[in-house]
């Protein structure tokens, strides 16, 4: 595969690089999560497919089972990791529902706190959080449910 072809995903994927340096905080068979590089709040996840497809009703049947699950997993995460007072789920599908990456489906699962004043937007539309990626990956990974836990 090409250096550049797929989703900013599929290349992070097919890079080499450790889950660490991704910043991929967990792994299943057919789905995964990874921090948003760009994230509204910190703790601000992703979970999607490993297969780039960009439609709902195109995921198997083995991907759509272990989607849910692994949302569910990351929002008990985001909570144990940050004791949000909310957390927003949701997937925007196709450009026009505001999906900047369409093309390979991913569901955010972000938290949320009364207020929400835990970023700010600066010069450039930067955003500036209160801790770097790598320590929400690590966080995240640390509170991730095992296996068998409510």
């Amino acid at each position: 595969m090409p250096h550049d072809a797929g989703s900013v995903f599929t290349r992070i994927l097919a890079s080499g690089v450790s889950d660490v340096e991704a910043n991929i905080v967990h792994r299943g068979v057919s789905v995964f999560a990874i921090l948003n590089a760009f994230p509204y709040t910190s703790g601000h996840l992703m979970v999607l497919p490993y297969r780039e497809v960009g439609a709902l009703e195109a995921l198997t049947d083995d991907e759509s089972a272990e989607l849910w699950p692994m949302v569910t997993d990351a929002v008990r995460a985001v909570k144990a990791a940050y004791a949000p007072g909310g957390v927003n789920v949701g997937i925007n599908l196709g450009k026009a529902a505001g999906g900047s990456i369409s093309e390979h489906l991913h569901v955010h699962v972000v938290p949320r706190w009364q207020g929400d004043g835990n970023f700010m937007t600066a010069i450039a539309e930067a955003r500036t959080l209160p801790e770097p990626l790598s320590y929400s990956a690590a966080k995240l990974r640390d509170a991730w449910p095992r296996s068998g836990q409510d």
